[in-house]
């Protein structure tokens, strides 16, 4: 299953809605995990992919598209109707 170890944890309330407590359970009930580690499992997803670095991004993917042909402005200064 899942081998994964936590610090300290520090004890939190939230308040879900009917839907979202519906699918963690059935989640829980899949995996066998309990709703604890379904939810840090969530937290720590989440918090990772915002934290993503933008100009590491930048970075790792400028001059991907070399042959790529942008638009000139004036045609984008065109508008809609």
């Amino acid at each position: 299953m899942y081998a994964v170890l936590y610090m300290a944890s520090t004890r939190t309330q939230i308040y879900l809605t009917e839907l979202q407590r519906a699918r963690i359970d059935a989640i829980r009930r899949r995996d066998g995990r309990s709703l604890a580690a379904v939810i840090r499992a969530a937290v720590d997803s989440y918090t990772e992919a915002s934290g993503a670095d933008v100009q590491e991004a930048l970075d790792a993917t400028y001059g991907a598209l070399p042959d790529l042909e942008v638009p000139s402005r004036e045609e984008w200064d065109h508008g809609y109707g």
